[in-house]
């Protein structure tokens, strides 16, 4: 068996260290002669597991006590409107930043838990740019303000934080967790689904400033109360073991790898280097996002002549690049370059991309 270099934008690639480890674990973790799938999340083994996954997060981030760490089940868009359910009052109002299509479903989502105020978008510009600071709309009332960090299917992403004052913001960070190192302290909320860069697909990582867990917001089932997770160290009902299990591995091997700093670097050079192939091939390639906005986690491309797009995908995946095809509303191509995501991938795909220009004209 040969591995391909996996470019898909979620389920996404997982490091290779951490597929190993995990095949090795299988049928026997740790010494007990089962699989961590088949252990009790009760038991001594699984707590103490849970605890260094925490802690290892809490490092790699440098999360503040006064911050508490969530695993639970389901994805992103659950949260979209479990956000809400708990943060803002039936009668409440909440801002949202809009920049693509994940941050427009998320208002969508909101909607029938929280009066949702566009605070500004960059739909009349086809989500290829920010929306201007200047033109922002904020309610210093708004229960919170969200923002998508990265907009996986547009490529585009905010490269510094949101000041929005005293108003807690919550930020979507599923593409983009653990690519950089940011101030958690900014920050009331931040939410992400594993499966791009943290583990598999149907676990969520969350992290809540522990006065927001107080908020009295509206009567909901115990289930959706982030308070009532946290209370039970994410143990209120049996959570998702293995996907926990992933993302405690793909921690320490980010430890391993030298932290978010030089996770920091690294997504830098993979980025810079498929954006100069794109900028530099005389327009057999383009990328129309505004170069200010540039996502380094997802690179939307298209070629010269949308008639080779299918000779391309067929002859990139036999070259052995997996999941180059762009989303469906967009078309095209598109590169998904995660922390899991080896500089030898990119390379790959630049020397790909440079002869077929050559061959195909």
């Amino acid at each position: 068996m040969s591995r391909i270099w996996n470019f898909s934008a979620g389920p996404a690639a997982l490091p290779l260290a951490v597929l190993e480890r995990a095949q090795r674990d299988m049928l026997d973790w740790n010494g007990s002669g089962a699989s961590v799938m088949e252990q009790s999340h009760r038991g001594k083994r699984f707590g103490e597991l849970a605890a260094q996954t925490e802690a290892d997060l809490r490092q790699l981030m440098a999360i503040p006590d006064d911050y508490a760490v969530l695993f639970l089940q389901g994805g992103a868009t659950q949260h979209f409107a479990q956000i809400p359910m708990n943060l803002a009052a039936a009668d409440g109002s909440a801002d949202y930043l809009i920049t693509g299509h994940w941050g427009e479903k998320a208002a969508s989502e909101a909607a029938p838990y929280v009066r949702v105020n566009v605070a500004a978008s960059s739909k009349a510009q086809n989500y290829l740019r920010m929306p201007p600071r200047e033109e922002w709309q904020l309610d210093p009332n708004a229960a919170y303000v969200h923002y998508t960090s990265n907009e996986t299917i547009h490529g585009v992403e905010y490269h510094d934080i949101p000041d929005v004052g005293d108003v807690p913001l919550v930020a979507d960070m599923s593409s983009n967790i653990l690519s950089e190192p940011i101030d958690v302290s900014r920050f009331g909320l931040i939410y992400a689904g594993a499966q791009k860069n943290i583990g598999p697909a149907g676990f969520v990582v969350m992290v809540m400033r522990r006065d927001l867990l107080q908020r009295a917001t509206r009567p909901m089932a115990r289930i959706l109360r982030y308070a009532e997770h946290a209370a039970a160290g994410s143990m209120l009902n049996t959570p998702n073991t293995w996907g926990w299990y992933i993302t405690g591995l793909t921690l320490q091997w980010l430890k391993e790898q030298g932290g978010l700093a030089a996770m920091a670097e690294r997504n830098r050079v993979k980025a810079e280097t498929l954006y100069r192939a794109i900028d530099g091939s005389g327009g057999y390639y383009r990328n129309p996002v505004d170069v200010a906005a540039r996502s380094r986690m997802n690179v939307p491309f298209t070629l010269h002549d949308s008639t080779l797009d299918a000779v391309f995908l067929q002859e990139s995946e036999a070259a052995g690049l997996m999941a180059l095809k762009g989303h469906k509303a967009l078309g095209g191509m598109r590169a998904s370059l995660y922390n899991a995501v080896p500089p030898e991938a990119v390379e790959a795909l630049t020397g790909f991309m440079q002869d077929f220009a050559k061959r195909h004209g």
